[in-house]
């Protein structure tokens, strides 16, 4: 593919993050793709390709590539596409298979779909993934996930009305041409330390807000056109949004090796592997987490095993399709960090999440009273004005 030059065309997820993932493959020799595609045109596309019972996240992710596909902008005789798999009993392990259905119904059976997964369920030839790509590309998700955590928290408080939005495009240049360019470590960690103390000394308001969490299915959290700009919503309510990592979710999914191993029959090398890998992303991670302790703003990431020690009393760790414990965990480490007010996004056909977050709700509201927690859910066909309506009841009553 890098000797074709195929484009490589994956779906949105996050653009914070994402916008900076595109250089870490092309600094690899990948000419990798993010559609910008509308929000409805992702639901009446999809639609066409994926039943209407399927989850919403499906819907948006095969509409956001059948849209591309159908777009006119790429030469499908050199176009592939890229799609992450869980592997657990998540449909999102079955999004290849969705993808690779919608293309042949619209006459493009031709064109390689690329499964990206830690097991390795497929294999995929012409696209190989080296240490080169992984490690670019761990660098931009832990470039993003302390984005989200400066801009979230400093941009509700400023005081010159488009300072943090542009302190953000700032540092996002320096480490777009750091991630196309070295890639190397010392680098890394003077732009995590510069990003940090820039927003750290960004002039705010002495003023407070409420901090309303969000949590939820991975894609409807982090994607503004899948939750409706939730984010935008709440600040212009007067509020202050606080999103978890993105990199915690990988964590999570390697730290399930160990209930696996225990009580599920699977090896003891699984295990291993497993927490290697946590070990080694916390390693990757330690510079962002150094420079947000030091600070006076935010506050730096919860390890993986206190996020299950949270979650246990109210959840088995044994589950672990879609989200599974991880939602109920970062609820509580919300509730913890003194963001007790939370919104917890509920996709259409999500099963397990509806079970991890909405079922567990009562549970953690009688466990802890100050806990102000709203299920909204996110479907083709919800009203957005019941979902507003929701929020702003749950603001309403928002320490």
């Amino acid at each position: 593919m890098k000797k074709d030059n195929y484009t490589i065309i994956c779906p949105q997820m996050s653009p914070i993050h994402f916008d900076l993932l595109v250089p870490a493959f092309k600094a690899a020799g990948y000419n990798m793709v993010i559609p910008d595609i509308p929000a409805r045109e992702c639901v009446d596309v999809g639609l066409k390709f994926v039943n209407n019972d399927a989850c919403y996240p499906s819907l948006i992710v095969v509409g956001q590539i059948m849209a591309a596909v159908k777009s006119g902008n790429y030469d499908m005789t050199h176009t592939a596409i890229l799609i992450s798999q869980t592997g657990g009993g998540c449909r999102a392990t079955n999004y290849v298979g969705f993808i690779r259905r919608a293309l042949s119904k619209a006459g493009y059976g031709q064109i390689p779909v690329i499964a990206l997964s830690a097991q390795g369920f497929e294999k995929n030839s012409g696209f190989k993934i080296s240490y080169k790509v992984v490690k670019r590309a761990m660098q931009a998700l832990i470039y993003g996930d302390v984005f989200m955590r400066c801009l979230y928290r400093t941009r509700p408080y400023e005081k010159e009305k488009g300072s943090a939005n542009a302190l953000h495009e700032k540092w996002k240049k320096v480490c777009l041409e750091s991630l196309t360019k070295t890639g190397s470590n010392a680098v890394f960690k003077k732009n995590i330390q510069g990003i940090v103390h820039d927003f750290d000394t960004l002039p705010l308001l002495d003023i407070k807000k409420p901090r309303v969490g969000i949590v939820g299915e991975i894609l409807v959290k982090f994607l503004p056109s899948a939750n409706n700009h939730l984010v935008d919503l709440l600040e212009a309510e007067g509020a202050e949004a606080v999103m978890p990592d993105l990199l915690d979710f990988f964590m999570y999914c390697f730290y399930n090796s160990n209930y696996k191993y225990e009580y599920l029959g699977k090896t003891h090398k699984g295990a291993i592997i497993g927490n290697a890998a946590i070990s080694l992303l916390e390693h990757m991670r330690k510079p962002a987490t150094d420079a947000l302790k030091a600070s006076k703003r935010f506050d730096p990431p919860t390890p993986i095993t206190h996020l299950a020690e949270y979650a246990r009393p109210f959840v088995s760790i044994g589950n672990q399709t879609g989200e599974g414990w991880f939602l109920t965990g970062e609820m509580i480490e919300l509730i913890n960090s003194g963001a007790a007010n939370i919104v917890c996004a509920q996709p259409f056909a999500c099963l397990p999440n509806h079970i991890v977050g909405k079922g567990v709700i009562k549970h953690l509201r009688e466990a802890y009273p100050d806990a102000n927690i709203v299920a909204v859910d996110y479907d083709p066909g919800a009203s957005e004005v019941n979902q507003i309506n929701r929020i702003k009841l749950m603001l309403a009553t928002a320490k």
